[in-house]
């Protein structure tokens, strides 16, 4: 009985030893985010993106308002505004944009899917990374632009050299980055379906497509810029409209207005493609926590 009663004596101090950790417990927890408000990046800019474009705007005006900027080399803000409006209103600009989109779209597709096709053979097989992984690696070392004359010799000048072209820059940076996430899934992962007994199936479902969906999102990412970036040098080659084709025929009679006019259709479809982009991966990706949250 003194031993039993000895050790309840002992136990009974543990409830005040609860509540104390309950006590202490806000404290740390206040401190803890405190911690990570102040290492943090800080609260989201509302229309952060807009600021970068904002400011070399507001740069180029005043230096056309200040004549810092010669209008032969560099137009002012208002006189491409004036150049677009004329372009819209003569329905030239809607054509060539409509042609330009929908090579880039086909380039981009059919670069997506192979990308990702050779991506999960090579990354979920040793067989398939021996076959596919060396022609990918020296396919990256050529620039896609260096393949253009070969490509010209193999397809003609038609559509179908300009979408392979475009396809072929698409598919490198969605293998590389999509091949990177498979091989980086933590193995843990894979023991732990084993331990589940998880079928192969079921294994690709829930732990390798939501692993390998950061990677290949930021290759989608860049591939879109990729293809707008082929797309600026296949539209002059042999083209009869797209964006590009309106750019060189500008450049042959000195319409540096047009030119400037092309180059902001550019940037504005490569910036509205990331953003659409980004809108996915962050609904995609919702379940992260990253650095950015």
């Amino acid at each position: 009985m003194n031993a039993i009663s000895n050790t309840a004596a002992v136990a009974l101090p543990i409830p005040y030893a609860s509540d104390e950790r309950e006590l202490i417990t806000p404290a740390v927890q206040a401190r803890k985010t405190a911690t990570r408000r102040r290492l943090a990046l800080g609260r989201a800019i509302p229309f952060g993106a807009m600021i970068g474009p904002a400011l070399l705007l507001v740069i180029w005006s005043i230096g056309s308002i200040a004549g810092l900027i010669d209008p032969r080399t560099l137009p002012a803000p208002w006189s491409v505004i004036g150049t677009a409006i004329d372009l819209i209103a003569e329905g030239k600009l809607q054509v060539h944009l409509m042609t330009s989109a929908w090579r880039a779209a086909q380039g981009l597709v059919f670069g997506v899917l192979i990308g990702t096709t050779l991506a999960l053979i090579s990354g979920l097989s040793r067989l398939g990374e021996a076959i596919i992984d060396g022609p990918v690696q020296i396919k990256r070392a050529i620039p896609t632009l260096a393949l253009i004359p070969l490509l010209m010799l193999w397809f003609g000048i038609g559509e179908g050299m300009k979408v392979t072209t475009i396809a072929l820059a698409v598919l490198i940076p969605i293998y590389i980055q999509t091949h990177s996430s498979l091989r980086s899934i933590d193995s843990r992962y894979v023991e732990l379906a084993q331990t589940l007994r998880m079928g192969y199936g079921e294994f690709i479902r829930e732990v390798i497509l939501p692993g390998a969906l950061p990677g290949f999102f930021l290759g989608l990412r860049l591939a879109v810029t990729y293809a707008w970036l082929s797309l600026v040098v296949v539209e002059q080659v042999n083209a009869t409209s797209g964006i590009g084709y309106m750019i060189d025929l500008a450049r042959n009679y000195g319409q540096t207005d047009i030119v400037i006019v092309g180059l902001v259709v550019y940037a504005l479809l490569g910036l509205g493609c990331d953003g659409i982009v980004r809108l996915f991966q962050e609904r995609s990706l919702s379940w992260r926590r990253t650095l950015a949250d």
